[in-house]
Formats: C-alpha cells, structure tokens, sequence
C-alpha cells in the first residue's frame, strides 16, 4: 500500500525532521546491532568514556536516562566486562562507572560503525551540505555552542 499523499503534513519540518530521525536511528541501530550492541547501551558506553569514572547518578542525568533503566543497562554492559562500578572514591556511598579496555575497544567498532550509518544517511548531501545542516540541527534542536 503506498502512502497517502498528504500534502499539508508531509510539508512541516518537523514531519520532515521526524522521518530523517527515524530512518537515522534504523541505519545506527543496524549498524550496532553487527556488534551486537542496542543504542542506549552505545549511548551509555561514550558517555561513560566521556566523563568517566562517573558516578552513576550524573551519568544518567547527563544523558537523560530514568535510574532504573540506566541500571539495567549497566548491569548487561558489566556483565559483557565492558564497564566497571566501583565506590566512588569521592563518594564512597556511590558507584563510579568506568569502561573497561574491552569497553574501549568495542567503543571504537561501535563509532565506526555508527559513523558509516550517519554516512548513509547523508549520502544525498554534498560534504559542505552536510556541515551546514548539521549545524542547522545544532541550531534548532538548542545543543548550538
């Protein structure tokens, strides 16, 4: 069955922006899923090398994630040896995460893969299109700076 036309819907940005992101997201979560990774658990591993050793708590603020969910993404990622939890030496009533050097090299496959999906995503665009709407994004999405 082929899509109906509708012409004032199809015509927002923000439908526009909707299918762009949804397609995006398909593209990443089959490149991840090659590493047998899900997104959020790829989320939660850059974080995690991005400001670790992190107390758990501020993790899941900084990227938005309800505790009870981030904790049982840490509980797979530790268990698959990609993230430790240990006292957080300035705290020691909290649990620091860090990633472990498996983590780190899973990280890596995980960006590249990740890097070739947003690729294909963009293939339509030119490299100077592509820096421009990005930056757009950056722009109305409020991360600019």
């Amino acid at each position: 069955m082929s899509e109906v036309p509708l012409p004032a819907i199809r015509s927002l940005p923000s439908w526009l922006l909707g299918r762009a992101a949804a397609r995006g997201r398909t593209l990443v979560a089959e490149a991840l899923a090659e590493e047998d990774m899900r997104m959020w658990h790829h989320v939660v591993l850059s974080a995690v090398r991005d400001l670790g050793p992190v107390a758990q708590a501020d993790l899941g603020r900084g990227i938005g994630l309800d505790p009870k969910d981030l904790v049982g993404i840490l509980d797979d990622l530790q268990s698959a040896d990609l993230v430790v939890r240990e006292p957080d030496p300035k705290d020691r009533r909290k649990n620091a995460v860090s990633l472990t050097a498996r983590g780190a090299r899973l990280l890596k496959r995980c960006e590249k893969a990740a890097r070739a999906a947003n690729d294909e995503l963009l293939a339509p665009l030119s490299a100077a299109e592509r820096e421009r709407f990005t930056d757009m994004l950056r722009r109305i999405s409020g991360t600019a700076g």
